[in-house]
């Protein structure tokens, strides 16, 4: 198991979940400065968390070879 491509799934699925409380918020916003904040900071770190995550599942090479 690789701990980069593990590391990788982790980090991609608290960005979704980031990504997730961030449009709750959106939906409930009522315009208050705290909400806008709260709305910005989840959504930027979801964004980031996810986009990082995706990158290194992707560029992270599968060492998994059978036994000899």
């Amino acid at each position: 198991m690789n701990v980069k491509r593990t590391f990788g799934i982790i980090l991609t699925i608290l960005g979704i979940f980031g990504l997730i409380y961030a449009a709750i918020l959106f939906m409930d916003a009522k315009g208050s400065n705290s909400q806008i904040k709260a709305l910005i900071v989840y959504g930027i770190l979801g964004a980031i968390f996810f986009f990082t995550g995706i990158g290194l599942v992707r560029t992270t090479s599968d060492d998994a070879r059978p036994p000899v």
